[in-house]
């Protein structure tokens, strides 16, 4: 195959070298006929960006970095390949790192991601005590924190569900079906995220003028190996419970299948809302209520903002929070 360089493609598209480079690059003024000109004669020919040499010239990669906890994730691994997508499709290649939520791991992956120059950072960190937070050359690189608020929240662009909002719809669906007493179930440590979820559950009883009690209203799980005890120890210690907010779907369909083993029957007897709709959700006997996250419009927001950051000396950081839906199926009355 004929190596073609950026002078080829200038001479056969009656264009100078400088008009190639703003097209390919998507920068500067050009008009439309131009930019068809060119990219037919890029397409015809096969020509390709040598990269490696660009980059060492421009110190620019077109490599964004991507830190992900759990890739096995329903939630992450769908919004990692909606970013991943749309990132390719403004010509920037990926490169992803799963942590598996090893604080260790993460900082090895963000010194091989400095080592490899790239341009920018999307970080879903599973640091859920302090929260992300650069450190080294890192700093100098443009980053953008989901779902796990970063440690210096005010210096950073965060992107996120409203997980407050979303807990507040799903606790309010208990109530308004009827239910009691309800209760918040999660593991004992609670990422950022989840701590939103906790708050939003709090606020939908204080708004019903529901005073909160640990012992009654909050399932708190310390052992996923014993989640079955702890569930049963604690539907005998609150008879008249009668409504079960999960911190997330994982956790709901594991509590399905405990209530059906001790004859409780949903919703009849208990009424349970989950987090992030899964698709396990439609599938589950009785088919689980959740919370759904909008995977995409997150996605946009993250690769929308780091193209600002990286194109605009200008840019400012914000938070942006994305409205959740609440899926009603038959696991509420």
């Amino acid at each position: 195959m004929e190596n073609y360089s950026i002078k080829d493609v200038a001479k056969l598209a009656g264009v100078s070298i400088a008009t190639v480079s703003r097209v390919l690059n998507k920068k500067g003024k050009y008009s439309k006929k131009t930019e068809e000109k060119v990219l037919k004669v890029v397409n015809d020919i096969g020509y390709q960006v040598n990269y490696n040499a660009k980059s060492l010239r421009t110190k620019v990669s077109h490599t964004i970095g991507i830190l992900v906890p759990d890739i096995s994730n329903y939630f992450f691994a769908n919004l990692v390949q909606e970013i991943e997508k749309s990132f390719f499709e403004n010509s920037y290649s990926t490169i992803i790192c799963n942590t598996d939520r090893s604080l260790k791991k993460e900082k090895t992956y963000l010194q091989i991601l400095e080592n490899k120059n790239i341009d920018a950072l999307v970080a879903i960190s599973g640091n859920i005590d302090k929260g992300f937070a650069f450190s080294g050359k890192s700093k100098d690189i443009p980053y953008i924190c989901i779902d796990r608020e970063p440690a210096n929240l005010d210096e950073s662009t965060y992107i996120s569900s409203d997980h407050f909002s979303g807990s507040y719809q799903a606790s309010s669906h208990l109530l308004d079906k009827g239910c009691k007493q309800i209760a918040f179930l999660g593991p004992k440590k609670l990422s950022s995220a989840n701590k939103r979820r906790f708050d939003g559950f709090l606020k939908a009883l204080e708004d019903r003028n529901i005073e909160f009690c640990k012992n009654k209203n909050h399932l708190q799980i310390s052992d996923d190996k014993a989640l079955e005890n702890q569930v049963i120890n604690f539907l005998k210690s609150n008879p008249k419970l009668d409504g079960i907010f999960a911190i997330n779907d994982g956790l709901a369909i594991n509590l399905i299948e405990i209530l059906k083993n001790n004859n409780i029957q949903i919703p009849e007897d208990i009424s349970l809302v989950g987090f992030d709709d899964i698709p396990t959700c439609q599938y589950t006997s009785p088919k689980l209520t959740s919370i759904k996250q909008d995977i995409k419009t997150i996605a946009d927001e993250t690769v929308k903002n780091i193209l600002d950051a990286l194109n605009n000396s200008a840019y400012k950081k914000k938070t942006i929070l994305i409205p959740t839906q609440l899926i009603e199926r038959e696991s509420t009355k």
